[in-house]
């Protein structure tokens, strides 16, 4: 990881698990500023944003209230009730991801009906407004937490190193729900803006929804202006310059500011507030890219960004730089599918998706192989009730069961292997009846929705590493506790692999390449040491 890779070169960020209100579409930061805003990035004495946004979050002197309200207690109570603010924002945060997931996959069922010049029907239009609403009730909460913050800029670095922490993981939180905001706008509302006809919808006003007219325009507009993108760049100059020394470090920094750091560090937006001219969106996709100029958008292909992911978004609303390792190779293909047992465990690992840097440890993600049918009709299951609904999808190929910002969901292997690494996790003392109870428990995890607060313990939402917690119901996990919840990652699942644990490694890829001897040896040299001590509790 190169972390905030800002400046000089802060050695901030660090690997840690990620973290919107309902499904819909995204809005842009809401930072505006008076027109007479000077060169040194000064806040105006004036309240932020529209005179809209004044009326309707009530905003003005909030940053001061909310300080002495929640953080004006004694050291030890302000570091507890900054921990929970960043416990909640996680929440906020995730579900923002998951969310751009769903629009987009909205969006996609809009455009095909657009295409085919149909009608949209009634569901289609309530969908749009619902979302609409939707993303102004998260806009409303990721602006506010952004603001009530903010003012922590104009504050002097405290002699004593908690104090100075504690401002630093106040402005990080501000400055990430900036971009979140920003990259919400990147990532969904900008592709629904571009198509004319959803464009003039959401511009209409609908009572039913408390939607005013021309709410996406303005949303544009602020998502433009370069004040805002002045504001955000003030607290990335204040993070470069002020970041607490060893913050970041795994055994002595701060969990809530590495998790920050993360966020900003992965930020798609950052490079283009922090380098690129003032953003003048246009009305379409492309023309916003246009206003980068050439000299930008080389930056960003040499950071490893590219400008056609960065537009479009990818299946979680973030980037992908370029086709994993193992993708489109028929011989991996055949290969993996020869060698995988219905109930198998697939980890994989894509460094080149920003979302699997939010994953601690080596493995990014995690899933299960259900079979195909012949499996299943062997195991005696094909026609068991929890089978039948989904027969027409494993029969089509769809056997891997993964537990995407969309939802647990069912994909072919060809859509798996889009990775660098694999690894096929198996084990091999099950009987037909515990490898069928496997399958069974992965089959009715489908159609639940992610998992926001990673918490191993819930069971109404999944993410992918609970996936296979809830799967295989006979083996003890390693868990442990991330900001304040009991999690389990990928690396967990790995480390029962290692050191003569209850699986074994069938197949492993590393950066492209098979290992094929001592591929539990190497396993040992991928999974974290300290994920390794805790399993041996």
């Amino acid at each position: 990881m190169s972390g905030w890779s800002i400046g000089a070169g802060c050695g901030l960020g660090l690997k840690l698990g990620a973290a919107g209100l309902l499904l819909g579409l995204h809005c842009a930061s809401g930072f505006a500023l008076e027109r007479d805003i000077d060169l040194a990035y000064r806040l105006s004495a004036e309240a932020p944003g529209t005179a809209f946004e004044r009326e309707r979050l009530g905003i003005r002197e909030e940053c001061g209230r909310h300080r002495a309200e929640f953080h004006g207690g004694a050291p030890d109570e302000q570091q507890r009730a900054q921990t929970r603010e960043v416990l909640a924002y996680q929440g906020l945060v995730e579900e923002a991801l998951t969310m751009r997931a769903r629009s987009i996959r909205l969006l996609d069922e809009l455009r095909e009906k657009i295409a085919h010049r149909q009608a949209l029907s009634g569901r289609d239009l309530q969908r749009l407004n619902q979302g609409a609403a939707a993303m102004l009730e998260q806009r409303a909460a990721l602006y506010r937490i952004s603001l009530v913050h903010e003012c922590w800029l104009d504050e002097p670095v405290p002699d004593d190193p908690q104090a100075a922490r504690r401002q630093a993981t106040g402005i990080a939180m501000s400055l990430s729900a900036a971009l979140v905001l920003y990259d919400n706008y990147l990532a969904v509302i900008s592709l629904y803006r571009s198509d004319p006809a959803l464009r003039q919808h959401l511009n209409r006003a609908d009572s039913a929804f408390a939607l005013r007219g021309g709410e996406l325009n303005r949303i544009a507009a602020s998502f433009a202006s370069p004040e805002n993108r002045a504001r955000v760049r003030r607290a990335l100059v204040w993070l470069e310059e002020h970041a607490p020394a060893g913050a970041l470090e795994e055994d002595t920094g701060d969990e809530a500011f590495r998790y920050l750091g993360q966020l900003i560090d992965q930020s798609p937006s950052r490079n283009i507030v922090r380098h690129a001219r003032p953003l003048e969106f246009v009305g379409n996709m492309f023309g916003m890219f246009s206003t980068l100029g050439a000299d930008s958008v080389v930056g960003l292909k040499k950071e490893g960004v590219h400008v056609s992911s960065l537009l479009f978004g990818n299946a979680v609303g973030l980037v992908e730089s370029r086709r994993g390792k193992l993708d489109a190779r028929p011989s991996v293909l055949a290969k993996v599918a020869v060698t995988a047992q219905a109930g198998d465990i697939l980890l994989e690992k894509t460094p080149f998706r920003l979302t699997d840097a939010f994953i601690p440890g080596h493995w990014g993600h995690v899933a299960v192989w259900i079979g195909s049918e012949s499996e299943l009709r062997e195991l005696g299951i094909w026609d068991h009730p929890v089978v039948r609904p989904l027969q027409a999808r494993i029969r089509s190929g769809r056997g891997v069961v993964e537990a995407l910002r969309s939802g647990v969901e069912m994909n072919t292997l060809a859509h798996f292997l889009n990775v660098d690494d694999l690894a096929l996790l198996r084990q091999d003392e099950l009987s037909s009846a515990q490898r069928a109870e496997i399958v069974l428990q992965a089959l009715r995890q489908v159609g639940k929705g992610y998992d926001f607060n990673f918490d191993v313990e819930s069971t109404d939402r999944i993410v992918c590493s609970e996936l296979v917690y809830h799967s295989y119901l006979h083996l003890d996990w390693p868990t442990e506790r991330r900001l304040g919840r009991v999690t389990i990652s990928p690396d967990n699942v790995a480390v029962r692999a290692v050191g003569g644990g209850p699986l074994s490694v069938a197949l492993l890829y590393r950066d492209g390449e098979e290992v094929e001897s001592a591929r539990g040896d190497a396993m040992a040299r991928l999974v974290q040491a300290q994920v390794i001590r805790l399993a041996g509790r």
